[in-house]
């Protein structure tokens, strides 16, 4: 079993606890001296860092949420001197301003090493081939993955996104041994890959897979396809990027570094703590970040932390594999709906691929419905309508069992669907568009 460090991984849980007080301690010190923001945010919550004595004081600070980063936008939640921040990273902007993080020399090395961490954690070594089929860019992932592979001395392969021919090609030609990139890439890879004719020629054994939900039965769909072992990865910018958390060889929930981040899982509606093992809203304290440390930062992700201990000796808690995002969770007729419990159902249904899109329209005074849009494997039939109105019927069942709402299927050809290098558009909720939309 390969650590990186086995003497932080396994640490004992008291002595874990201990130095993230002391850490904490540490950043609440330095952001209500040095960020404005937080030192409003303290006074108006009534506490002064000399009130945190450890991480048992955790609840009596403010959250941090990403409108209060777009609010500060771009450079309001520095905690030094821009002539010390040696990068920033930056969202795309769509949805309204671009969140903007920032990193010193000294994040960029422990951003390098936790990456390390999660690799050598996984198997990976000096002696593999690492293609980085991730953004370069404004985007965390490139760059964040690319560092912590050549710090654990893998030959890195930075191809990026796009043209997946090439990306083939170079991992054939070069014998890539670890792929990293989306879940939804990677089964395009695989696709295209079975029409070249080359899967059989490449040498894939470990697949790091992050930036959006995915399910088990994803995984051992992409586990078949490239003949590799599919680890999942979670990260966000806010926290360095990807490598907060992940998967040890058990594959059972993620790893969350708990030197580096405190993590809480909340209630999204009433902000409090849940029971652990209850799903809720992920929340991450930042423990050593110094260009740009956040306090109690509400993720927008869901999951739950799990009780038991890993059998791979690692003290760390686990989180499970994310669910979805709060702002992605569907509510239709008062149910709560993810798109990974969709995903769950499909992909154990052999006779259909593993592109699909989730469709939520509203006719005026009519009720929500949902309908499900999955691509037909090639060789699933012969062409007979009976079969197909068959299959329809029997996943419109299963997705009804799973969710206990009626959903609607439309089942189109291998290709209708969109592919994209990045993360896949799963979700299309037309309600946004009517104008009695709540």
């Amino acid at each position: 079993m390969a650590f990186w460090n086995e003497k932080i991984e396994t640490m004992d849980r008291r002595e874990l606890e201990s130095l993230q007080s002391e850490r904490l301690r540490h950043t609440v010190q330095r952001v209500y001296e040095r960020v404005p923001f937080y030192r409003r945010r303290l006074d108006e919550a009534n506490v002064r860092p000399e009130d945190i004595h450890g991480i048992e004081d955790i609840t009596r600070l403010p959250f941090t949420t990403k409108q209060d980063l777009r609010d500060t936008y771009p450079f309001g939640l520095f905690a030094v001197p821009l002539r010390e921040v040696i990068r920033v990273h930056a969202s795309s902007g769509t949805s309204g301003k671009p969140t903007v993080v920032g990193y010193t020399r000294g994040d960029i090395e422990h951003w390098a090493e936790l990456m390390a961490r999660n690799f050598a954690m996984v198997g990976v070594s000096s002696e593999d081939v690492f293609q980085n089929a991730a953004n370069y860019g404004l985007f965390t992932g490139g760059l964040g993955i690319h560092y912590g592979i050549e710090r654990i001395g893998a030959t890195a392969v930075p191809s990026g996104t796009g043209n997946t021919i090439r990306q083939l090609e170079l991992m054939r030609d070069f014998g890539v041994t670890v792929l990293h990139c989306t879940p939804s890439y990677a089964l395009y890879l695989s696709e295209v890959a079975s029409e070249m004719g080359i899967i059989d020629e490449l040498r894939l054994r470990i697949g790091c897979f992050g930036a959006e939900p995915w399910s088990s039965s994803t995984r051992r769909e992409l586990e078949d396809a490239l003949h590799c072992k599919a680890y999942d990865s979670y990260g966000l910018s806010e926290m360095y990027g990807p490598g907060v958390a992940f998967e040890c060889t058990e594959q059972d929930g993620l790893h969350i570094w708990e030197d580096y981040f405190f993590v809480e899982v909340i209630d999204p509606k009433t902000g409090e703590q849940v029971a652990e093992g209850e799903k809720g809203e992920l929340v991450l304290t930042s423990l050593r970040k110094e260009a740009m440390p956040l306090i109690r930062y509400r993720t927008g992700d869901i999951t739950r932390l799990l009780e038991d201990e890993c059998a791979c000796g690692r003290t760390m808690r686990r989180i499970s594999r994310v669910l979805g995002r709060a702002d992605d969770m569907l509510i239709v007729r008062g149910i709560n709906v993810f798109p990974s419990q969709i995903e769950e159902v499909l992909m154990n249904i052999k006779e259909i691929g593993d592109q699909y899109q989730v469709i939520v329209d509203r006719k005026r005074h009519q009720l929500d419905e949902i309908v499900v849009r999955v691509e037909l494997n090639e060789h699933s039939f012969t062409g007979e309508i009976t079969d197909l109105q068959r299959l329809r019927e029997y996943v419109e069942h299963r997705l009804r069992d799973m969710l206990n709402l009626r959903t609607r299927v439309e089942l189109v050809e291998k290709g209708t669907i969109e592919r994209t290098a990045g993360k896949a558009k799963r979700i299309l909720d037309l309600r946004k568009l009517d104008g009695d939309w709540q």
